[in-house]
C-alpha cells in the first residue's frame, strides 16, 4: 500500500512537470520527494513519470493511474474533513450539471435553499441538454433523465418511477379539442424535442400491457427543452415533457395533463457519479435533499 505522501509527490511532480517544485510544494527537500517517488514506481513495477534535463512527463502508465490517485486522495480528504467536522456544516466546491429547463426553472429555486441550509458550500452549475462528459467537463455529478446508458457511471435514483406526460395549456385544448387515446395525437400539432441531434417524432405510452408507439409531427422543434415547455405554455401545441419539468405548471393550471389512463415513457431521474469514490458526504446531503424536494413537487 503506497503513503498518501508518495502519491501527493507523484501528483504534484504530474501537475508542475518538476520534481523540484512539487518538493517546495509539499515542504519536502528534492531528495526526499525523489524518494518517494522511487518508492511509488517500485512498489508498482512501473515507470510513472519520464525523466529528462527539462521537465518530467507522464508515462502513459502514469496517464492512467493519476486520474486514480487523484480520486483516491479526494476521498481521503473527504474522510477527514467529514470526521472533523462532525456536527459542523458542509463545506467545499460542489459542480453539478443539470437539464436546462429543470436546471432553470426548478433546480435553481432548490439549491438557493440548499445554499441556506449548508452556506459554506460553493456550487458550480452547467445547464444544458447534452449530457455531460463527467470524465472530461468540469463537473462532478450530473442530474439526468432516463434508463442510465453508461454502466460505468454510479446512478443515485432521485425519482425512479417517473415518466413523460403529454401536455398543453387550456387555449390550445379549448381550439383544437382534448386527444383521448395516444392515436388521436396524430391529428394535433406536436413539439418536439430533439435528442442527441434528432427529433423525437416517436412518443410511447403503455395501458397494462399494452404498449403503443405514436408517429407525431408539428411545427415547432427544439434541442432545448425549456423552449419546448415555453411553446406549450404559448399555447402552440402539445408537448411531450418530463413530469418534474411541468407539475408546478399543471398545479398552477397553465399546462393540463392528457391521457390520463395511459402511462409515458419511463424517465427515471437520476443523480449520476463517475466513480463510488466520488460519492461524499457533499453529494449523499444533496441527494437526500432532492429526493425530498421531488417528491414533494410531484404530490398531488
Amino acid at each position: 500500500m503506497s503513503s498518501t505522501l508518495d502519491l501527493e509527490v507523484f501528483v504534484r511532480t504530474a501537475d508542475t512537470g518538476s520534481l523540484s517544485a512539487a518538493a517546495r510544494g509539499l515542504g519536502l527537500t528534492p531528495a526526499a520527494a525523489s524518494i518517494a517517488l522511487k518508492r511509488l514506481e517500485t512498489r508498482l513495477g512501473i515507470r510513472l513519470l519520464a525523466r529528462s534535463t527539462r521537465c518530467m512527463r507522464l508515462t502513459e502508465e502514469g496517464r492512467r493511474y493519476l486520474e486514480s490517485v487523484r480520486v483516491a486522495l479526494e476521498a481521503l480528504s473527504e474522510g477527514e474533513q467529514a470526521i472533523k467536522q462532525q456536527g459542523q456544516s458542509l463545506s467545499g466546491l460542489l459542480q453539478l450539471a443539470a437539464p436546462s429547463d429543470f436546471g432553470r426553472n426548478v433546480l435553481l429555486g432548490w439549491l438557493d435553499e440548499f445554499k441556506l441550509e449548508h452556506p459554506t458550500i460553493r456550487l458550480q452549475l452547467l445547464l444544458n441538454d447534452s449530457n455531460a462528459d463527467l470524465f472530461r467537463d468540469t463537473v462532478d455529478i450530473a442530474l439526468r433523465f432516463g434508463v442510465p446508458r453508461d454502466s460505468s457511471l454510479v446512478a443515485l435514483p432521485v425519482v425512479p418511477d417517473h415518466h413523460r406526460i403529454p401536455c398543453a395549456s387550456p387555449d390550445y385544448l379549448a381550439r383544437h379539442g382534448t386527444p383521448l387515446t395516444p392515436a388521436d395525437l396524430a391529428q394535433h400539432n406536436t413539439l418536439r424535442y430533439m435528442r442527441q441531434g434528432r427529433a423525437n417524432n416517436t412518443w410511447y405510452f403503455r395501458q397494462g400491457a399494452v404498449l403503443q408507439e405514436v408517429e407525431v409531427s408539428g411545427d415547432y422543434l427544439s434541442d432545448d427543452g425549456e423552449i419546448v415547455r415555453r411553446w406549450a405554455l404559448a399555447g402552440h401545441g402539445i408537448a411531450y415533457k418530463a413530469n418534474l419539468d411541468i407539475a408546478q405548471d399543471i398545479k398552477a393550471g397553465r399546462l393540463v395533463p392528457l391521457l390520463p389512463d395511459w402511462q409515458g415513457e419511463p424517465t427515471p431521474f437520476n443523480l449520476m457519479c463517475p466513480h463510488r469514490l466520488q460519492v461524499s458526504e457533499r453529494v449523499k446531503v444533496l441527494h437526500r435533499f432532492l429526493q425530498a424536494r421531488c417528491k414533494t413537487l410531484l404530490s398531488t
